[in-house]
Order: structure tokens, then sequence, then C-alpha cells
């Protein structure tokens, strides 16, 4: 049957942030919605078809009706808020195994993991696809993001030939400033990208994440060293795969090296402390980005400061005299109006963040 009709799909949110990164090639080399081949290699093999490294599906989903629908057109418009997005040509539409697919992503299929929730919500049926013809939509507060080629263009302008980036969804503590101080002692300068996309309720909301950077920046960080700018993009808490997933985005921006911590897109207990180090030693030689593989910080009361596993001693057999530091900790803390010790977490931090939204609600559209 000869495909010529044009049908028009409404995106979520958090499927144009997908387009949009598409199009930005911040997902290079994806440069469209996976086909069935790529997408079962991805599960697999952590690779598309082609054999190059890529570990985390990016899908548009749809429900029954709308693939049969899709099935009889060559092209689909894409729309977002009744706007116009881009043209998708489409390659194939699929069905896929639920519970097969959380299972290769996530390691679980416990729908206490956020990630599996999220795909458990997904449509039955996949389209596959190549975008063009985009036209971004004026969103609300996009914080200032910047697309990999005004990254690029900075870093060149600024003659930095060495580039670390940082991934963070939470606000920062002492801990993140150890990671970020020790990046600029190693490189020209250091870009912080906050991913403020679809995450789970509960999560830091943006303008607190963004908000509480800047005035880190601003007043403790050399000048014209750090780049502030957020990426909105869906967060999976994938773990391991994100890990090398987030890797590939930031040499897509330019970074020549990245920070890999401890439990690096985890979320609860799901994955082991340094799972991450693992899975991305495997493929470092292919992607062309060089990785700092970090011990997680942690207070030390008889160092008397932020230290890791391989700077102090005190962390297996006097744990009473340390106190790790993460974003669910700092959380926690928070939403409890708890004490939170100037050692862990700049009080200024604390005074910013009382006046902002803090976390992220059911009524946000994130």
């Amino acid at each position: 049957m000869k495909k010529n009709k044009i049908l028009r799909i409404d995106l979520r949110f958090d499927q144009y942030l997908e387009v949009e990164k598409l199009n930005f090639g911040a997902l290079l080399p994806v440069k469209g919605f996976m086909g069935k081949s790529d997408f079962h290699s991805v599960l697999k093999d952590l690779r598309l078809s082609s054999g190059e490294v890529f570990p985390i599906p990016v899908v548009l989903d749809l429900d029954k009706e709308l693939a049969d629908l899709v099935r009889q057109s060559a092209i689909v418009n894409l729309f977002y808020r009744d706007a116009f997005i881009a043209e998708l040509v489409v390659s194939d539409v699929y069905s896929w195994d639920k519970h097969q697919a959380v299972e290769s992503i996530f390691q679980t299929s416990s729908e206490n993991h956020p990630g599996v929730a999220r795909f458990m919500r997904l449509g039955n049926f996949l389209i596959g696809g190549q975008i063009r013809k985009f036209s971004k939509c004026q969103t609300e507060n996009d914080y200032g993001e910047l697309s990999p080629l005004q990254t690029q263009a900075y870093f060149k302008a600024q003659g930095w030939k060495s580039i670390v980036g940082f991934q963070t969804r939470n606000v920062p503590h002492r801990a993140h400033e150890y990671l970020q101080r020790s990046a600029l002692e190693v490189s020209d300068g250091l870009f912080i990208q906050p991913l403020i996309g679809s995450r789970r309720q509960g999560d830091f909301a943006p303008n607190a994440i963004m908000t509480s950077y800047r005035y880190l920046i601003d007043n403790f960080y050399p000048e014209k060293c750090v780049l502030l700018s957020p990426i909105r993009i869906p967060m999976r808490y994938a773990g391991p795969r994100e890990a090398l997933f987030h890797a590939l985005i930031r040499r897509n921006y330019g970074c020549t090296h990245f920070i890999v911590g401890r439990d690096h897109a985890g979320v609860g207990n799901f994955y082991g402390k340094y799972e991450a180090h693992d899975v991305i030693k495997d493929f470092e030689s292919e992607i062309d980005i060089s990785i700092f593989f970090m011990s997680g910080p942690y207070y030390c009361g008889i160092c008397g400061g932020i230290v890791s596993e391989k700077t102090c001693r005190h962390f297996l057999d006097q744990r009473d005299q340390t106190k790790e530091i993460s974003g669910t900790w700092l959380r926690k803390m928070i939403s409890e109006d708890s004490h939170i010790d100037s050692d862990l977490v700049r009080p200024e931090m604390i005074q910013i963040l009382k006046g902002l939204k803090v976390f992220l609600d059911e009524t946000d559209e994130y």
C-alpha cells in the first residue's frame, strides 16, 4: 500500500525534549527515534546495530490505534502545545516486550524503580524514524540551556583544550565541590550540566538547582573557568547504562573528560556503589571521552574535611567519625527541616533554598 497520508502526533513534554535533543545532536550517534533493529541491539549489547556504543533506547511510544495509522504513513508531523515541532520520516512501527526491556535496561522489573515505572507507562508500540524540519518550541524556563554547537563554540572561544563534564540532578553540597575542584586542578575548564528534564516527584526543582549553582560559581570558583548550562532531558535512573549515556552526551557537548562517581545515575539500592565504573571501563576506549573514575567523597571528622576512600583511612574502621554526603541524604534533611552541618553543605545554600520551591511535585510538567 502506498504511504502518503501525513498524520499528526501530539507530544508529551518528555517526548518533545527527546526530539529537541536529537535535532541538537546531543544524542549522537543516534539521529532519530530507534527502529526495531537498533532498539533490540541496544538492549542486548549496549550498541546500535551498526556496532557504535549506545546504552539507552531512545524511543517514541504510541498506543495501538495510532500505531495502526502510522503504519500507513511515510511522514508524521510532530506537534507540542499545538505548535509544529518537526517531521518524522517513518522507518518502522513495532511492538515491544516491556518486561524484557526494563529488565535489560534497569536490571529490575520492580515498579518501585522510577525508571521502570516510567517505561511501563509508555505505549505498547514504538515508532522509528529520522527527525527533519525541526522548529524549536519556546517553552517556559529553559534556564539558559545551550546546544552542543553553542557549548563547543564557548569552549573554543575560551581557549579550553581540556574540559571536564559534571552531571548532577541535585543542589550542590561539599562533596560535589570536592569533585569539581579536583577536576579544575587538572583541566582548563569545568562544564556543570545539571539534568533538569523529566524526573520523579521529590527530586530537586530546576530553579533550586540552577540558583544554588549560580551562587556557588559566582562566589567561590575562579572566574571564567566554569560554564553552567542545564540539559533538559528525561532522567532514566538507569545506573551503569545511564552513566555511559551521560558520558556520550557530554562528549557531544565538547567535553574531553567526564566524572563518574559513586552510584552514578542510581536510585535507592538498585545498583552497586561502583557498578557504573565497571561498565564504562568496558567501553571507554571506544567513546572518545576520558573518564575520571572518582571515589565517593565523604566528610571525615578525624581528617577534618571532605575526603574519599582513596585519601582517608577511617571510612572502614571508624565509621562513626565519617559522614557520607549524597543527594538522597540532602533531600531528606531539607524536607524534614533538619539541621545541616556547614561542613557538609554551605549555609548560604540552605538560605537560598528557603526562598524557593525546592522539590518537584505532581503539578510539575517535569
